[in-house]
């Protein structure tokens, strides 16, 4: 039996629409000839599904699910919003997430697709869904958080946008999940979006691609290298001030940052509260 690279499977899957397992199935009866594999789909009755896999899937919803301190963030996209909104696509995408919780650990789609659901996989399922509605759909991204104490998520606009949120802290139920799901309703809502926890999680390169901006503004002052360079200190800590999580003035109290928002809590609570990670996901987004 010919050897079935990972990455010949995922392309059959995005070209043909069909399940994973197919894909494998149809690489290993064709000696891994992915022109072959395609033809072999077709003669299985996949073509239909094929057809509906070239589609675009910009709609869909974004659903979360967490208990504890384990958390899982989806994106299941289709082709129209009106199919998005049914009950049946929202429930198929709780079911996926709720499988991915149950899992842990699930960070890509493609280990999403081969859990368990329904009597079959998540794979299965979604291909019965799309021959139920006759749109494309696919699971786009996954994502899981899990930390020594609670997760809470926020999703808005009916799916559009969805945030999952992990507190380190000695705290559990209704108080500290109060809190998470405020945190992740914040990294939704602000402007602009939070690109790390604090200063020390942002990545160099990004703090590096900033410098040299800032850099080539303050020179246009004229001013002299040593006078720039503090003019690029003040800039850039300001940039931190702006774009990491911690620094950033709650959406509900602009006045209060989220770090002193979580002091407050642990103050009250007689715990610590760290946000150790977030996700946050816009539907129809590239996947970073």
């Amino acid at each position: 039996m010919a050897e079935v690279s990972a990455g010949d499977v995922k392309a059959l899957r995005d070209s043909t629409g069909a399940g994973m397992m197919d894909c494998k199935r149809a690489l290993a009866d064709a000696a891994g000839d992915v022109e072959r594999a395609r033809e072999l789909l077709r003669e299985r009755g996949l073509a239909k599904a094929g057809k509906r896999a070239g589609r675009e899937t910009s709609e869909g919803a974004v659903v979360f699910a967490s208990k504890g301190g384990k958390g899982a963030l989806i994106e299941l996209g289709c082709e129209t919003d009106f199919v998005a909104k049914t009950p049946d696509f929202q429930g198929l995408a709780q079911s996926i997430v709720e499988a991915c919780l149950q899992a842990s650990g699930i960070t890509d789609a493609d280990q999403a697709l081969a859990l368990k659901l329904g009597g079959g996989t998540v794979d299965d399922v979604i291909k019965a869904a799309v021959a139920k509605v006759g749109e494309n759909i696919q699971l786009k991204r996954v994502a899981s958080v899990e930390v020594q104490g609670v997760t809470g998520g926020y999703v808005h606009g009916g799916g559009k946008l969805g945030v999952l949120v992990a507190i380190e802290t000695g705290l559990s139920g209704g108080d500290a999940e109060a809190v998470a799901r405020d945190v992740a309703m914040h990294v939704a809502a602000h402007d602009p979006t939070p690109i790390a926890v604090d200063r020390a999680d942002v990545p160099a390169s990004v703090v590096e691609k900033e410098r040299k901006i800032l850099t080539a503004q303050a020179m246009e002052s004229g001013k002299p290298a040593n006078v720039v360079e503090k003019m690029v200190d003040g800039r850039i800590n300001k940039f931190f001030s702006e774009n990491c999580l911690l620094a950033q003035g709650f959406v509900k109290d602009p006045d209060t940052s989220i770090r002193d928002l979580l002091a407050k809590a642990g103050k009250a609570s007689g715990s610590t509260l760290t946000v150790k990670s977030f996700v946050r996901f816009k539907l129809g987004e590239a996947a970073s």
